[in-house]
């Protein structure tokens, strides 16, 4: 088990399934977190941070935030995300908005702020959450895509210009995920979950879709020293299935 005693981390999105698991790990291995949400209410946490990531000042004071709740600052999981459907001609100005808003100016402002805070106590660990859909192209999500596929390069970007400072960003690129909004997304569709979710565990060669823990451990590895040389790097958690 990963030894984090000590450590003080800010998590966005930690309402969502894997958000809420990320901030269950953290505790486990001793951190201490601050949750950022819309509602954080119900999330066990050292320092509750609600608030809209749409909102730039919001976006920008939560490292700082997050640092004067915890008495300190050492790793930013930015796992907020938020998923829409449908081709270009059928994507909205208002799906547009939401997508880079959450996807990708928020973790921007985020590891903007965060990053000198990380530098001036002598590093840090970032990790953001980008998607195997923006690794390869993924069919009906254009835009979700194209936001996956920018939180991925600006990782490997950001991986390198900070390095030096003793920074390691680097994130993780899952596939599906059986977490709440997978299944309302099923819902709002006319399928069953349930069903939805073990018909498409069969098109993943492990046999099943991942869990959120399965994610979990994964940004907890690349949180902690035990991913000391990685850095900048895009790890992909899919069961052997890329996208589909």
């Amino acid at each position: 088990m990963t030894d984090l005693k000590g450590k003080c981390a800010l998590v966005t999105g930690a309402a969502g399934g894997i958000g809420a698991t990320v901030v269950a790990a953290l505790r486990a291995r001793g951190a201490r977190v601050a949750v950022a949400d819309r509602d954080v209410s119900a999330i066990p946490a050292e320092a509750h941070l609600p608030g809209n990531l749409l909102e730039a000042a919001y976006a920008d004071g939560l490292p700082a935030a997050a640092q004067a709740a915890l008495g300190g600052l050492d790793i930013v999981v930015n796992n907020a995300g938020v998923i829409t459907r449908g081709t270009v001609t059928e994507s909205s100005d208002s799906d547009w908005d939401l997508s880079l808003g959450v996807n990708v100016q928020a973790p921007f402002r985020i590891c903007r702020a965060a990053i000198p805070l990380l530098a001036a106590a002598g590093g840090g660990a970032i990790v953001n959450v980008a998607s195997c859909w923006g690794l390869r192209p993924g069919p009906n999500h254009a835009v979700y895509c194209m936001t996956k596929a920018a939180i991925a390069s600006l990782t490997q970007c950001m991986g390198m210009d900070h390095a030096h400072q003793g920074i390691r960003i680097n994130a993780v690129a899952p596939n599906e995920v059986n977490t709440p909004m997978l299944r309302t997304g099923f819902l709002r569709r006319g399928f069953d979950p349930d069903t939805a979710v073990a018909e498409l565990g069969k098109t993943v060669p492990l046999g099943r879709i991942a869990e959120p823990e399965d994610i979990a451990d994964v940004i907890l590895f690349l949180a902690s020293d035990a991913a000391r040389y990685l850095c900048g790097t895009v790890v992909e958690v899919n069961g052997g299935k890329a996208v589909g």
